[in-house]
């Protein structure tokens, strides 16, 4: 049975989720969960709560819980990453309110944006010390990278180290669902291709038995509703995607509040109405935060000391279906992240992209797209301009990369000024101080060769 590493597990819920979803699996039953957090009281938490699950599930695997990262990896077959490097507080506010201060209005800030940015400073130094972790201690692991943003940390650890690294996200599969619902076709019954770059992917294909279903998709845009998500605890207007839709002929698969800030034409400081129009949610990444901090004790009560059976619903992430096939060698297609080696066309080479892999004893292989609509390719290029720039400063220690991948930003170029990019840029970068790596600061490189 293979040794699994769950590395952030203080994530109680998505780690809740993921043990429940390996566990379902009769093969991987008594596999052995190894969860890691610097947190010993979420440790804790989640600790109880995979021993509940194997308690629901009548099952008998190997539960290990440690807040040594090196005895967590040593060994392991599979490594899930689920970190938050700085966390809600400082860090996550420090990239709203900051940036607020100039006029500049974000709604998620993890992906891309002057947020995005700041990020994956933070993030893919962490994640790089992992990596030569598992080169030492489990050097043939698949570590499947759950933590945004996607592709600037994907891409980074693929150029970076020799680990073989997948960066899984839910979106393209959830978002199917979504239309699905919204047009009435039963989800089970869909054929897809989706091809672009994490959180700006696009449906090439949507179909059933043959039927292209895009028409249905307009019929619904056409018929006036007005889409709605539940997203944390509060519905989530879906306007901003279906706009997009209108005027590109395809779907993107990320939602609408993300959407709004990869772009420059929703956002606008001197345009409420847009925000009006769009039902555009700003500052809501602070509201989800806000809403789990304050129902955490609440939560952590009931996942502790309940009496009842903890209930196990299967979810639609990828990551124990990829362990699941390479156990077992039963053959899927789940969408990852990987690095652009003749994949698509009209995207950089290496760049980091989301494309359909097979997975089965060998490993996950990427499917080869060939070229996306020129207008698809055209958008994404504007985000990947960003993540190339902001991997470049990370792994060069060249600080002026950072302004540069600002000055990129489609959302942060249509509202600052390059007088103003550059002092958000200074002002962001010494309010997080040591969450910046130090190479970064001094202008030496962190990649090792």
């Amino acid at each position: 049975m293979p040794k699994i590493t769950f590395i952030g597990a203080g994530s109680t819920v998505f780690a809740k989720n993921l043990m429940g979803d390996i566990l379902s699996f009769p093969e991987l039953s008594e596999s052995t969960l190894v969860l890691h957090d610097i947190n010993p009281e979420r440790l804790k938490t989640s600790e109880i709560v995979a021993h509940r699950l194997a308690q629901s599930l009548g099952v008998k695997p190997r539960i290990v819980a440690t807040t040594d990262r090196q005895r967590a990896l040593e060994g392991a077959d599979y490594a899930i990453n689920m970190v938050q490097v700085g966390g809600y507080r400082p860090a996550t506010v420090i990239d709203f309110e900051i940036p607020k201060k100039y006029g500049l209005r974000q709604t998620i800030a993890d992906t891309l944006g002057i947020g995005g940015i700041m990020r994956a400073l933070r993030t893919v130094p962490v994640l790089l010390e992992m990596a030569r972790d598992m080169e030492r201690l489990c050097p043939d692991v698949l570590h499947l990278n759950y933590v945004n943003p996607m592709a600037m940390n994907t891409w980074a650890l693929l150029r970076a180290t020799r680990v073989k690294t997948v960066g899984l996200c839910h979106s393209v599969q959830g978002t199917a669902e979504q239309l699905a619902h919204d047009i009435g076709v039963p989800v089970e019954e869909i054929n897809y291709l989706c091809a672009g770059i994490n959180h700006m992917a696009f449906y090439l294909k949507f179909e059933r038995d043959g039927e292209d279903l895009y028409p249905r998709i307009r019929e619904y845009l056409e018929s006036g509703q007005s889409p709605q998500r539940p997203v944390e605890g509060a519905p989530m207007a879906d306007k901003v995607r279906y706009e997009m839709f209108r005027r590109l002929g395809y779907f993107v698969t990320e939602s609408s509040e993300h959407f709004s800030e990869y772009t420059p034409y929703f956002i606008k400081r001197d345009r409420p109405d847009l925000i009006e129009k769009f039902g555009i949610p700003l500052d809501e990444y602070i509201r989800r935060c806000e809403v789990q901090i304050a129902g955490w004790e609440h939560l952590r009560a009931e996942l502790e000391h309940s009496t009842q059976p903890l209930p196990v619903h299967r979810s639609h992430e990828y990551g124990s279906l990829i362990i699941h096939s390479q156990e077992t060698g039963t053959p899927r297609v789940v969408y990852g992240n990987v690095l652009n080696h003749g994949l698509i066309d009209n995207l950089p080479q290496g760049c980091c992209v989301e494309v359909p892999c097979l997975v089965d004893k060998n490993g996950v292989q990427p499917t080869r797209i060939g070229s996306l609509p020129p207008h698809l390719a055209a958008l994404m290029r504007t985000n990947v301009g960003v993540q190339e720039l902001t991997v470049e400063a990370i792994l060069t220690g060249k600080r002026e990369h950072v302004y540069h991948a600002a000055m990129l930003d489609p959302h942060t170029a249509a509202e600052l000024d390059l007088e103003q990019i550059w002092n958000l840029v200074d002002e962001l970068l010494e309010a997080h101080g040591e969450w910046i790596p130090e190479p970064l600061r001094r202008g030496s490189s962190i990649l090792v060769p």
